[in-house]
């Protein structure tokens, strides 16, 4: 593939490289945009999980699965494991964040240093994404298997976790520390692409609005950043959910090793193709897809304000 160095975009408006405290409010404002993503998108996530984790036939669709959860388990089981994530999340959200900034800047300085004032390439955003994505996916993956152990227990079964630290105990006791990570593969697939498409997607449409408009990014209305953010979650999703089913796979397989379907990422995307088929990894999708919009609206708005605020 060709590479868009020639494409370049609106030049990146520069913060105070010396400023000591940036990288920290690169990270507070990248949690702030975390706890909202977590608030707003927690329903949606918990209908997903339950679609693309349960056997074939469970559920008809997202709509069958908030109606059999509001029956058999009450409304707040939409936000069952909810505390790891608004910790954790907040955390994966402001690494994204703080690693995103601090290679915006590093590749800034690298073009003046060789001479180039007109601001990031559409190659360097997504090589910052991916970056960012990588960095969080060590963070993601093991908080990310915890919740979903805790998603989808229903009320018709034996309760097998009684918290996230249980989860944790009993994983490493049956898998190790590595069963801990377990779908770190597909979480770091996920991540790695994901991001850079999500990232490259929010500063290609803010710098247009820019360059369009005239005006510093401070001046974009909330609104319109609004929109951007959801315009990222799409482009995140489009381009990366069937590692996100194989990741929720192997995290909702046994914890013991003896009992599991799937000993790797390649036996479970290979398995999921010959049961169900291509359509196998897009279970799930259409929850997915409605939470993208005010999830990701929400995270960029909120990180925005917060950097605002922060300076």
């Amino acid at each position: 593939m060709e590479d868009v160095e020639p494409h370049i975009i609106e030049a990146v408006e520069q913060k105070d490289s010396n400023d000591p405290l940036r990288v920290l409010k690169d990270v507070a404002a990248g949690t702030c945009g975390g706890i909202a993503q977590v608030l707003v998108g927690q329903p949606f996530d918990t209908t997903k999980v339950r679609l693309q984790s349960s056997p074939p036939g469970t559920y008809t669709g997202g709509l069958d699965v908030v109606q059999k959860l509001i029956k058999t388990e009450g409304p707040l089981a939409f936000y069952k494991g909810t505390l790891t994530p608004l910790v954790g999340v907040g955390a994966c959200v402001s690494v994204q964040f703080g690693v995103f900034e601090g290679m915006k800047r590093f590749f800034s300085k690298q073009n003046i240093s060789n001479g180039k004032t007109e601001g990031l390439t559409y190659t360097q955003y997504y090589v910052a994404g991916s970056i960012s994505g990588l960095a969080n996916s060590i963070l993601a993956c093991p908080i990310e298997h915890i919740r979903i152990r805790l998603q989808t227990q229903t009320a018709s079964a034996p309760r097998q976790f009684s918290g996230p630290m249980d989860v944790i105990r009993k994983v490493q006791q049956s898998s190790g520390i590595a069963g801990i990570f377990r779908g770190l593969t597909p979480t770091l697939l996920r991540e790695g692409h994901g991001m850079g498409v999500y990232f490259l997607t929010y500063e290609y449409l803010v710098n247009r609005d820019m360059a369009t408009n005239k005006i510093e990014r401070k001046d974009i209305p909330g609104w319109r950043l609004c929109v951007y953010g959801g315009c990222a979650g799409y482009g995140v999703w489009l381009s990366a959910y069937p590692f996100d089913v194989i990741k929720s796979k192997m995290q909702t397989d046994s914890i013991d090793a003896t009992k599991r379907q799937f000993n790797s990422t390649i036996e479970c995307a290979r398995k999921t193709l010959q049961v169900s088929g291509v359509k196998g990894f897009f279970r799930g999708f259409v929850p997915t897809i409605l939470r993208a919009a005010p999830v990701n609206a929400s995270t960029f708005y909120a990180f925005e304000l917060a950097m605002r605020a922060i300076g």
